[in-house]
């Protein structure tokens, strides 16, 4: 086969049968979409340079890109090796061609793709026109499963390198601004994300360019962040911006509540009981949701007992523990948890008791966050069957932990020890309602030798 794929009769352009090993600028890419676009292929090679032709096969799904070196190339087909590009939910698989280079003709469809090219090739038009701006602005639609700041850089930071981000919630939505170095990088961002799921079916990317020319970001925390000024302050509220634009974002409107400098993070939970008896107490909802955040506050309504307020100490924690816990079993009724309308958890007034039901847990030693990079944070799953035990004094044996865990009344069905180090266990229960009981009832468990049990959900089973 002839080193130069040409593109005069693309209709009978069989394509390369297999792609060998042998780098080469050209690229083969196959399995694409019927209803493919030339600048949804081209976003394909922009994160790793220049792309200097196309030649398009619609008919047969398939395409040929030809990358401004072998390098980019070799750069692009490593990194789709490890991660599978995604273009309108079909995989899409690129390898070497045969090919060393294209040659196109004028055809409508070659002209088509030859026009694709020069209005986003960085090789062929200005930056500035091509990008209008270096900031994105990010919306994330059909919010199943929390999105922090942190996966949003991972995800960003494959088309060049993120410079400053914000996140906030505006109209009720998630939403972020991204920085780059240029116009290229956020052009390439664009392409390639926009429309695409960072989950399986949902946590939708909507993006565009902000009219912002830079972002000025005042603290690094879980909300912000400015990877050129490592020395800036953590802050205890949202960044301060100085861009009458981004005032406007962290204005306090109820639908902005959960990223203002006054508010915490509020969610009702609205426990599906029967009867009017209080089967839920304030410490129970505190060690539950405890597992996702630091809880601040928590309030059983009075007139409504059937119903809680927990304030949680971030917004980010909120949506984990709403993700994780919505629809779970508690005492054999369904948890269903919303957002809050109220900025806060009030504390009774001095002297007009409430019956225990308000307490405050600002200052308790049992908040599982409290430490900037502690460990905890890398081990949040979703409610199990199966839980992870730790802090076992070495006097603690197998048949005493059983024990303990059977005395609620559960079934326990499996434990093990880890096997090189018996501080830690997984102890299977009977079912995940079980085990979400047994975490509220032993987590902090006095075993003696000044040693309190910690229990977590386990992504492991026994």
């Amino acid at each position: 086969m002839s080193t130069t794929a040409n593109g005069n009769d693309s209709k009978k352009f069989k394509g390369d049968i297999r792609g060998p090993g042998v780098p080469s600028r050209v690229l083969h890419i196959r399995k694409l979409p019927n209803d493919i676009a030339e600048t949804e292929v081209i976003s394909l090679g922009l994160p790793f340079g220049d792309v200097t032709n196309l030649l398009m096969l619609k008919a047969k799904n398939q395409a040929f890109l030809e990358m401004n070196s072998e390098e980019a190339a070799q750069n692009m087909v490593g990194y789709y090796s490890t991660v599978m590009p995604v273009i309108r939910n079909h995989p899409v698989y690129v390898q070497f061609s045969n090919h060393k280079e294209l040659k196109t003709d004028n055809s409508p469809n070659q002209e088509r793709a030859q026009a694709a090219l020069r209005a986003l090739s960085t090789s062929h038009v200005d930056t500035a026109v091509a990008a209008p701006s270096s900031v994105l602005r990010v919306v994330v639609e059909n919010l199943v499963y929390p999105v922090s700041l942190d996966a949003l850089c991972q995800i960003f930071s494959k088309f060049g390198t993120v410079l400053r981000i914000i996140v906030f919630t505006k109209n009720s939505q998630f939403q972020a601004l991204l920085q780059y170095p240029d116009g290229a990088s956020a052009q390439a961002a664009k392409l390639s994300l926009d429309g695409q799921n960072i989950y399986n079916g949902c946590c939708t990317l909507r993006i565009s360019f902000s009219k912002l020319t830079s972002l000025n970001v005042k603290y690094n925390n879980e909300k912000s962040r400015d990877f050129t000024r490592p020395d800036l302050p953590s802050g205890d509220s949202q960044p301060t911006m100085e861009h009458p634009a981004m005032a406007t974002a962290f204005s306090k409107t109820p639908t902005q509540v959960l990223h203002t400098k006054s508010s915490r993070v509020n969610q009702e939970v609205i426990l599906l009981t029967e009867s009017r008896e209080v089967l839920v107490t304030p410490h129970c909802l505190f060690i539950l949701f405890g597992v996702y955040g630091d809880v601040m506050r928590v309030k059983i309504l009075f007139n409504k007992k059937e119903n809680a307020l927990v304030q949680m100490s971030d917004s980010t924690q909120a949506q984990l523990a709403m993700s994780h816990l919505s629809g779970q079993q508690l005492h054999g009724k369904s948890l269903r948890i919303t957002l809050s309308k109220h900025t806060s958890v009030q504390l009774p007034r001095e002297g007009h008791e409430d019956q225990g039901l308000t307490k405050d847990y600002s200052n308790s030693p049992l908040h599982r966050f409290k430490k900037p990079g502690s460990k905890n944070y890398s081990n949040i799953f979703p409610p199990s069957a199966t839980l992870h035990l730790s802090n076992i004094p070495p006097s603690v044996v197998e048949d005493d932990l059983k024990m303990l865990f059977s005395s609620s009344g559960a079934v326990v069905k499996a434990f093990k020890f880890f096997q090189k180090d018996h501080k830690m266990a997984l102890i299977q229960m009977g079912s995940v309602e079980e085990a979400i009981e047994c975490l509220i009832e032993f987590h902090n468990h006095d075993l003696g030798e000044n040693h309190h049990l910690r229990v977590s959900f386990s992504k492991s089973s026994i």
